[in-house]
């Protein structure tokens, strides 16, 4: 597909703001706080901005699209509005993430049950981030190779360079400024393109007739059980996942990081539609004769948005939108880097490999582990390129399964102690790894529809059961003193 200059253009100039926003965001780090939660200083708008950013990803832009133009219809906008849904839930804990005073996930549980735990923790949720970012990196290198007529091998290296550039350079500051400038790309240059893929098809009744009636049954491809599982899954990855709950550890304060929530959750709400509806154009079109669907043959529907985008929409405004999708995945890939590189420093090298490493020393270790986790997302992108939303299900459940309810509960029940984090940490874990990998979904014979369910049961059950049987020695929700902080 020929694309125009105008159009490469826009989305190198887009890629050069990201840099100079990095570039700019380093002059405000001065310590470690400032790196991994930009200081504690974001108010509701900014942190509103990063953490849709965030989580508007690969999956929420092309996946959806290619999940509306297939079987699931308008129903693939759940994908998305589950999302908000979460993010609603998550403002009666806010204040609690934020009062915890805590950097990381695994810091809590160091804090709160003891170093196993916060070890244990620190594994299971560094590994995954890993695959999240390959996600994220196949997604933006699509756009990336189709636009500008180079190979998806190339197209990854030079996202993974990008990406890890902008995000070493200012840590969660970088992250959040860039964030708050790539959401806005992400839904204006979406939404934009859908009165031109209308023009294109004719009109909402020319779509409307030429794809099958169930297409905009709502509960079609997600059904009502889908739903209630896309929740809760978000609603447990967004509470223990770095990438996301930083973002409350970073609030001003507990007031704040309950409005950026629910900010957060409007612009799902208002965003969830449209890559639902451009899926079901694209499906028109190629229904009516004018596009050809051996066009994804050879590439796949992954294609299909950056396909209707060159051929529906003038230039300038494709893109716009070709910024837009990268600024969805960018902002994703740059989230799950800083997570894995804050894990690493400050959960495993500061407390296994260098307990006496000092705030500059965590600081550049977080960068070189950030480097290398861009790197090795890379190798995972070049390699395997299947279904986004299949590497993001898994990559979020594998970490959640297990920690969710030792994290929450954590908050409010003085009895959860060391034995019951570890029973729920190990079962939670190994649950969901077997269904996924082992069982082929199958449990008991049972045919399970996503594995986070029985996970968070297993876990629920074993952390309830051992914290009794193996009750704390002090019954407290308090967390020990961080003997790093000054």
């Amino acid at each position: 597909m020929q694309v125009s200059f105008i159009v490469i253009t826009v989305v190198i100039t887009y890629m050069v703001l990201m840099l100079l926003v990095g570039w700019y965001s380093k002059n405000m780090i001065s310590d470690n706080k400032d790196f991994m939660v930009a200081g504690r200083r974001l108010g509701p708008i900014l942190m509103a901005g990063t953490l849709a950013a965030t989580e508007i990803g690969g999956g929420s832009s092309l996946g959806v699209v290619q999940q509306g133009m297939g079987k699931f219809g308008i129903s693939s906008a759940w994908y998305v509005i589950t999302m908000g849904i979460a993010f609603v839930i998550l403002t009666f804990l806010a204040p609690k993430f934020r009062a915890a005073t805590v950097k990381t996930v695994p810091e809590y549980f160091r804090r709160r049950y003891g170093k196993l735990p916060g070890i244990v923790t620190a594994i299971i949720m560094f590994l995954p981030l890993v695959g999240a970012t390959a996600a994220q990196m196949i997604a933006s290198a699509v756009i990336l190779s189709t636009m500008v007529g180079i190979s998806f091998q190339f197209s990854v290296i030079v996202i993974c360079i990008i990406v890890t550039i902008y995000s070493i350079m200012g840590g969660l500051w970088s992250v959040t400024l860039t964030d708050f400038i790539q959401v806005f790309f992400i839904v204006f240059g979406m939404a934009v393109a859908i009165p031109y893929a209308l023009g294109l098809a004719g009109g909402w009744q020319n779509v409307v007739a030429n794809v099958p009636p169930q297409t905009f049954d709502i509960f079609k491809g997600y059904d009502a059980a889908d739903v209630i599982s896309l929740t809760i899954m978000y609603v447990t990855t967004f509470t223990v996942g770095q990438e996301a709950v930083s973002r409350y550890y970073a609030a001003r304060d507990g007031k704040a990081a309950q409005k950026g929530s629910i900010l957060a959750a409007l612009i799902n709400f208002i965003y969830g539609f449209i890559p639902a509806i451009l899926g079901i154009t694209v499906l028109a079109l190629i229904n009516m004769g004018s596009f050809d669907a051996s066009l994804f043959n050879d590439v796949g529907s992954r294609y299909a948005l950056p396909v209707l985008a060159i051929h529906a929409m003038p230039p300038l405004i494709c893109g716009i939108l070709f910024a837009g999708i990268i600024s969805a995945t960018m902002s994703s890939a740059s989230s799950d880097l800083l997570g894995a590189g804050s894990i690493f420093a400050n959960d495993i090298y500061r407390e296994i490999i260098n307990p006496a490493a000092t705030d500059n020393d965590v600081m550049k270790i977080t960068r070189i582990t950030m480097v290398c986790s861009g790197l090795l997302s890379m190798l995972v992108a070049l390699f395997n390129t299947s279904s986004i939303i299949t590497i993001l299900m898994f990559s979020f459940t594998l970490r959640a399964a297990g920690a969710f309810f030792p994290y929450v509960l954590g908050h409010y029940w003085k009895g959860a102690s060391c034995a019951g984090t570890m029973a729920s940490l190990v079962c939670g874990t190994l649950i969901v790894v077997y269904l996924e990998q082992f069982s082929k979904g199958l449990l008991f014979g049972v045919k399970i529809g996503q594995p986070i369910l029985p996970g968070l049961i297993i876990g629920f059950i074993s952390f309830i059961l051992f914290s009794k049987f193996f009750p704390p020695h002090t019954l407290s929700t308090e967390l020990t003193p961080d003997k790093h902080e000054s």
